[in-house]
């Protein structure tokens, strides 16, 4: 009897272990989500399923073009994944070409799908506070991003963490390439 109660309270100790360190690793070092929708095409799919890496941004700031997740304000358990494209202290506009300007000069940059043709409230400057980011889907005409007041800018401490790894479909499994 005393050797079974030994067993049974070895397994229940293993088990409490493998659940605590299950909690740990998707509260502070990463987590899975799922694309829905096509505002990061080309470079993420709907149906993609990622691992959110929430570690790096405890060493080090977002950067422009890394790929983050955030929550949605507005819709309870719903989150979206957009690029970085104005950091804190910036000021970001698009002008009636689709250009980007970032403080005035025009983003060098590739990953937009097409020219911007609505360049919501970003048609007039914006200045990002202190801890505020702008975003963008990389599918620029079919993405709800800082553009769209519903989104707008997004703080610092809104942001989970960045794409790190494609584990779904398995033909583009992965690491995400942010540049």
């Amino acid at each position: 009897m005393k050797k079974v109660l030994k067993e049974i309270l070895s397994t229940s100790v293993y088990i409490l272990f493998v659940l605590c360190a299950v909690y740990l690793v998707i509260h502070f070092v990463g987590q899975r989500t799922q694309v829905l929708g096509s505002s990061m095409e080309p470079k993420l799919s709907s149906e993609d399923n990622l691992i959110v890496d929430k570690i790096s941004y405890r060493l080090h700031e977002p950067e422009r073009f890394d790929i983050v997740v955030f929550p949605f304000r507005y819709e309870k358990n719903t989150y979206y994944i957009k690029r970085i494209i104005g950091l804190p202290g910036e000021t970001v506009q698009i002008d009636e070409e689709g250009n980007i300007l970032i403080n005035g000069e025009v983003l060098a940059e590739n990953y937009g799908k097409e020219v911007i043709r609505n360049p919501g409230r970003a048609y007039e400057e914006i200045r990002l506070g202190d801890d505020e980011y702008f975003v963008m889907g990389d599918n620029r005409n079919n993405s709800t991003d800082s553009r769209d007041p519903s989104v707008g800018n997004i703080r610092r401490s809104e942001i989970i963490g960045r794409a790190w790894l494609r584990i779904w479909p398995l033909d583009k499994f992965g690491l995400i390439r942010h540049r």
